[in-house]
């Protein structure tokens, strides 16, 4: 299957998650959600409109014969009742043919291991049609949820936004190791201009540069030992990691008041060409789509992976990723006319999606679309990756997660030290 893409017009990789409420998209849609074989039933939460409706174009155009034989029949139900909507369907065998995971990979495991969700692995395998899910969202899949038994209908990769005009004006050339990296922000700084920009309000984009140290310099399974108990936050090659960053605060780096900065105002602090480099995920797009808020021009903004550490064990081939709205389909209400839904979802969805809803997926996309060059960029970038990594708090509790996200900025303003913040999160993991 061939992928190709006209370089033409603005899209967005977009996180769907829109206005409340889904209107049914067929006749009988609605009802109780149980599974039928005359029907292909999907429950997702009302939030998500995007899934749904693309689907619902499939159902009209290129998987209007597999409509036909099970009719696309979509129930909706709010995020906050998930769970346990889920819950209660696999304790009467009812779940529907396809249904939004649940808010944790955990529920998810729970179901595989009652028998509840399908093995896509097998299944897509068996249907021949595998080779048109990209390897790194299978990868990423098989971290988070123990397998592969979600669909990837968005995915978003992670890495570092730059600005070329500000590195070209300043004789730099796109880093390739931390150290370099390093350098870089020294000579920025020297020259007036703030290196990086971050939230440290919201956190996690602080605590993402400390995943992706740990990842090139420990290897891509860093953190699943952390998880799995054979290491700890507070040995000293990770506390080294947090270390890294915090260098990054002392110098300055972040700019005045990184503690304070939220999601929007660092979003800001790049696009009017205030920053240099900006770690976010591909769901960017839609930021840098936006003419009114992009001031440097989508011509000026590059993506590189997460540099190197000279001497570790991971590189940059293995990029940070997730899988933003997974869908499980049911083990036991799967039968021929649900595989010939699959297939055709498989061949057809990834290129749906891009040309009508502006969102990058798992799903190779087959076919001419129109996308701009950043669209483009990141595709072939998901379609390069063989591996992918996950970010900091991934396999944390909730708990963790807290303590992680609102100490981050206390960790690169020096209030906090690497020893004391990898503690803080090692006594919430148990």
């Amino acid at each position: 299957m061939s992928t190709a893409f006209t370089r033409s017009r603005r899209t967005a990789a977009l996180i769907a998650t829109g206005a409340a409420g889904l209107l049914a998209l067929t006749a009988c849609a609605g009802g109780g959600g149980a599974a039928s074989g005359s029907s292909f039933s999907f429950l997702v939460n009302q939030e998500n409109t995007t899934i749904p409706e693309v689907l619902k174009t499939l159902s009209t155009d290129q998987c209007k014969a597999e409509n036909d034989a099970q009719a696309l029949q979509v129930e909706t139900v709010p995020q906050t009742q998930l769970d346990q909507k889920l819950q209660l369907l696999a304790g009467q065998n009812a779940l529907p043919t396809q249904y939004a995971a649940g808010n944790a990979p955990a529920l998810t495991k729970e179901l595989a291991k009652g028998g509840q969700v399908l093995d896509l692995e097998k299944t897509l395998t068996d249907l021949g049609v595998i080779d048109q899910i990209e390897p790194a969202a299978i990868s990423t899949i098989e971290q988070l949820y123990g397998g592969f038994n979600v669909l990837p209908y968005q995915y978003n990769i992670e890495g570092i936004w730059y600005n070329k005009k500000l590195l070209a004006d300043n004789g730099i050339d796109v880093p390739s190791t931390w150290s370099e990296l390093t350098a870089d922000a020294a000579k920025l700084e020297g020259a007036g201009v703030q290196p990086f920009s971050a939230s440290g309000e919201q956190g996690w984009p602080i605590t993402r540069l400390i995943s992706g140290y740990i990842f090139r310099d420990l290897g891509p399974d860093a953190l699943q030992k952390v998880a799995d108990g054979q290491a700890k936050l507070t040995d000293p090659e990770y506390v080294a990691a947090a270390q890294a960053v915090a260098d990054l605060g002392t110098a300055g780096y972040f700019g005045q008041g990184v503690g304070s900065i939220d999601y929007d105002t660092a979003f800001n602090t790049f696009l009017t060409g205030k920053s240099a480099f900006f770690y976010m995920g591909s769901w960017a797009l839609a930021n840098f789509a936006d003419d009114a808020a992009n001031q440097i021009g989508s011509e000026n903004i590059g993506f590189m992976p997460f540099p190197n550490v000279q001497g570790g064990a991971g590189d940059s081939s293995q990029t940070p990723a997730n899988v933003g709205l997974p869908m499980a389909l049911s083990a036991k209400a799967y039968n021929d006319n649900t595989g010939s839904w699959l297939t055709c979802i498989a061949k057809n969805y990834g290129a749906q999606s891009l040309s009508e809803a502006n969102t990058i997926s798992g799903f190779k996309v087959n076919g001419d679309v129109e996308a701009d060059e950043l669209t483009t960029l990141v595709q072939d970038r998901i379609a390069s990756t063989k591996e992918s990594v996950l970010w900091f708090e991934a396999l944390f509790n909730a708990k963790a997660t807290e303590t992680s996200q609102k100490n981050a900025a206390q960790l690169v303003t020096g209030a906090i030290s690497p020893q004391d913040f990898m503690s803080l999160v090692q006594a919430d993991l148990g």
